[in-house]
């Protein structure tokens, strides 16, 4: 069963760590000392409610169908070769963070605009609910709850990194070979997560 938890911390590790507007947003407060804790808290929060959302729902209904599991394992190992597809994209192409991109702001403001980065955003509900979610419904048992556990530890676990420990990441993060490192590792985790799927379908 560890090996399901460790699973799900890779795919959500994966999919949480990749360079975007929530990443560079949770830094950033973090740079400046604006309620970085508050901020990491919420993202966390947010990603562990529709992750297990997903889990309940979409895990549940694919873990009572075998026909659905096996469409679950394929199309979500389409979606991780995809994903990795674009790390590689986006390592090639290279990017960094701008702290001065965003002036600081009240408590209430921060977290609103938190809720904002993280809700508006479409592809956190492909992410969460239906790739999170359809993913553990492989798992029998309590296997997909496990699974789900994983993926939320992982948003744990990196949200605190960058809010926390946003002031001494932040110089590496300014140059574009850092997030080519980062980009690297989510596309070797992505790629290496979904040919286990594959495998897992043909079995």
């Amino acid at each position: 069963m560890l090996a399901v938890f460790i699973q799900g911390f890779g795919v959500g590790a994966g999919l949480i760590v990749a360079i975007g507007a929530q990443n560079a947003f949770v830094l950033t407060q973090s740079v400046r000392r604006n309620h970085a804790f508050a901020v990491a808290l919420l993202c966390s929060l947010c990603d562990a409610l529709l992750i297990g959302a997903g889990v309940a729902g979409l895990g549940a209904a694919v873990a009572a169908s075998p026909a659905l599991g096996r469409i679950a394992a394929w199309g979500g190992a389409a979606f991780l070769f995809w994903y990795g597809l674009g790390a590689l994209r986006s390592l090639l192409r290279g990017g960094q963070l701008d702290p001065a991109a965003q002036p600081t702001a009240s408590l209430r403001t921060t977290l609103a605009t938190t809720l904002a980065v993280t809700l508006l955003n479409p592809h956190v509900y492909l992410d969460t609910v239906v790739l999170l979610g359809s993913l553990s419904g492989q798992f029998p048992g309590t296997g997909r709850y496990l699974f789900g556990a994983g993926a939320a530890s992982a948003s744990l676990a990196w949200f605190l990194t960058l809010g926390l420990g946003g002031r001494l990441l932040a110089p590496a993060f300014t140059r574009p070979a850092a997030w080519r490192v980062l980009d690297a590792l989510v596309c070797a985790t992505m790629w290496a997560i979904g040919a286990g799927m594959v495998g897992r379908a043909l079995a």
